[in-house]
């Protein structure tokens, strides 16, 4: 993460800002150019207009380090009247979960459990689930819980972050099991030990990373970049390859790009989050992609 990148993250901590954010009009103005709503409803009703539109999904409840049982099963229980309403509404679409969503990092046997149940009734309906990466204090059991159930239901993907050293190993260790591989470059603001920090070095790290991703045939890679450089190279690397790929973007940025990706023929998938727990998200996005700023300006004045 550049520096501009962790000093938008260290304004956004401060209360005040929050609160600019989440208890007035003109900041929630903003959240809804992002984020498609506070109900699954909301999320429902703009999965069709993307789907019309030629887009395939992927919803997003948001909410994350949750330290309560309670809470983390209630989680759980949001993301099964999720899938469920995918399958009954015909959406092109699956769902993207975090695991300290579903009690990782204080109850790690209950969220690998939760996945469990999520990726029995999605293989039940046909359908798929993505695993999210969170910080890299929750790298090596996050790893760990897809490989478990992916082994078992085969209908997961999980996400890699280029940023981190550790990821070359992970897609090596986890790129022959079938699913989907989203590759993105990281949105957390991590420390030298164990992540690359200037935006060249990142840079670099998601094209090696893209490369061997491209070469393996047995999993799905989604490309999940708004980088026109990082989209090129893949459809460079697209000409060497035989099987299936996407690319992945997020809702309400770059529109245009999307939509010109679809009109030449690509697949692509628009992670769409819904949720009252949004301000996170939205702070991570504005942080991982200075350039994104201008388009919370542009909202933020309604634009």
């Amino acid at each position: 993460m550049s520096l501009l990148g962790r000093l938008v993250l260290a304004i956004t901590r401060f209360r005040p800002v929050e609160a600019l954010f989440t208890r007035f009009r003109v900041g929630r103005r903003v959240a809804t150019r992002f984020v498609a709503g506070e109900t699954l409803d909301d999320a429902v009703s703009v999965a069709r207009r993307l789907n019309d539109a030629g887009f395939v999904v992927s919803l997003d409840h948001l909410g994350e380090h949750v330290t309560d049982l309670g809470l983390a099963r209630r989680a759980r229980d949001d993301y099964l009247k999720c899938l469920d309403r995918i399958a009954a509404e015909g959406i092109d679409g699956n769902i993207s979960v975090k695991l300290t969503q579903l009690g990782l990092g204080f109850e790690d046997a209950e969220a690998a459990a939760a996945v469990r149940d999520l990726a029995r009734r999605a293989a039940e309906l046909g359908l798929t689930i993505t695993i999210d990466m969170e910080e890299s204090a929750h790298t090596r059991a996050t790893v760990e819980t897809y490989e478990a159930v992916q082994r078992e239901t085969g209908n997961l993907g999980i996400a890699l972050q280029a940023y981190l050293y550790r990821t070359p190993d992970d897609l090596s260790r986890l790129g022959r099991l079938g699913g989907h591989i989203r590759l993105c470059k990281g949105a957390y603001d991590e420390p030298d030990e164990v992540a690359w920090r200037h935006p060249a070095e990142v840079d670099a790290a998601f094209d090696t990373v893209l490369d061997e991703l491209m070469r393996t045939e047995e999993t799905i890679p989604a490309i999940a970049t708004h980088d026109e450089e990082r989209i090129a190279l893949a459809r460079r690397l697209a000409s060497g390859r035989s099987g299936p790929f996407e690319f992945q973007m997020l809702y309400g940025v770059r529109n245009r790009l999307q939509q010109q990706l679809v009109a030449e023929g690509y697949r692509v998938r628009v992670y769409v989050p819904y949720g009252d727990s949004w301000y996170p998200y939205l702070t991570r996005r504005m942080a991982e992609r200075p350039a994104n700023l201008w388009f919370f300006v542009r909202a933020l004045f309604g634009r």
